[in-house]
């Protein structure tokens, strides 16, 4: 894995015993010793849990009318928050709809929005608005400047407030603070359906703020947590996936993120191509599935009604909350299922009964 990026961070994941795995170029803790991913998502659920996601892309979009520009560009509507909030977004394809890549937008002023997107897809995402940009707007690929940790939890309040960084702002709003004399951002954001907060902190003080997070939350139990664990979180919540959830293919209508979607504004990426799919109805939309019994659906594995298929996973896992397989598939329309309906998923040659479902498969608690 020499040709892959490191967190700042790489070191201390080394010396917690982690196993690393590639993700979007970067080489990235899966999951620590001393526990494994059942560990770390129990902590999570439970007490507190921090993970490393600095792979996560960074970039800036700055000058007169940047807002009005990166609206008119991609899908959410900036409009609807004012300055020290976040969004999730979308950046689409204006000739297919499809997804580019999902994103968070922070607004930190009319002339200054911050975006993280996935880390496979940032360079795409700044071409693309780069591209675009006109004189006086700069699009700037941050992704090697900045570390991002996540501290996720019912007590992960109890813990930055110990440290003395801000913690009583609003989910989806951000507040800069400091750990240590380190500067950062604390966002109220996270992709685990816990209340959490994600710090945005500049690449050379990352070190300094992980072991305060670590040594301050000895007694909370604070676990270190793997990208493992972040998958088994947000499947439980049926968060999108880019590139498995969402993608080139999967636009936002079949994903069932139209949420997400400014539907009345006059302009944004993909629009015309969205605005049809929507009033026509998509061919094929997102739904959860809950195993019956102990079949695990993974990712590629077709979906059933007797001997039709009518769809085919796109996330799946084991669930550590409620002990038993759940997962997310793209379900032909045309089949006419809904929450409730019985289907069969062909688990390496055999049929595992499983039950459609509209996800989250555990209450939210992110606020």
């Amino acid at each position: 894995m020499t040709d892959l990026k490191h967190s700042p961070l790489h070191d201390r994941h080394r010396a917690l015993g982690a196993k690393f795995a590639a993700f979007g170029g970067w080489e990235m803790p899966l999951e620590y010793a001393g526990g494994g991913v059942l560990a770390e998502h129990n902590a999570v659920r439970n007490t507190v849990g921090v993970f490393d996601v600095s792979h996560l892309g960074k970039a800036t979009v700055r000058g007169a009318g940047a807002v009005e520009f990166v609206n008119s560009c991609l899908a959410g509507d900036l409009d609807k928050i004012t300055a020290g909030q976040a969004q999730y977004t979308l950046c689409c394809d204006d000739a297919t709809g499809g997804v580019v890549d999902d994103l968070i937008a922070y607004r930190f002023a009319d002339d200054d929005v911050f975006l993280i997107p996935n880390a496979a897809n940032t360079a795409e995402v700044v071409r693309r608005l780069a591209a675009a940009a006109p004189d006086g707007i700069e699009v700037t690929n941050r992704h090697e400047d900045y570390a991002i940790i996540a501290v996720q939890g019912p007590m992960s309040a109890d813990l930055l407030a110990r440290l003395g960084a801000p913690t009583r702002h609003g989910y989806m709003s951000f507040e800069q603070g400091t750990i240590g004399g380190r500067p950062l951002v604390v966002c109220r954001t996270g992709y685990t359906g816990e209340h959490g907060y994600e710090l945005v902190v500049e690449a050379h003080y990352a070190g300094a703020v992980w072991d305060a997070l670590v040594e301050e939350g000895a007694d909370l139990a604070v676990r270190p947590a793997g990208l493992a664990a972040r998958d088994t979180l947000r499947t439980e919540m049926g968060y999108p996936l880019h590139g498995q959830d969402l993608s080139m293919q999967i636009s936002p209508v079949q994903a069932r993120a139209g949420w997400a979607v400014g539907w009345k504004k006059p302009a944004f990426w993909g629009r015309d191509k969205l605005l049809a799919e929507k009033e026509a109805g998509p061919a094929r939309r997102l739904w959860g599935l809950s195993a019956a019994g102990k079949g695990i659906p993974r990712p590629g594995m077709a979906v059933y009604v007797g001997e039709q298929q009518v769809g085919v996973v796109t996330s799946g896992t084991f669930s550590p909350t409620l002990k038993r397989g759940i997962g997310l598939a793209l379900l032909d329309t045309a089949a006419g299922l809904d929450s409730g309906a019985e289907v069969e998923v062909d688990v390496r040659g055999r049929r595992a009964p499983m039950k459609v479902v509209k996800p989250p498969f555990v209450p939210s608690s992110v606020k």
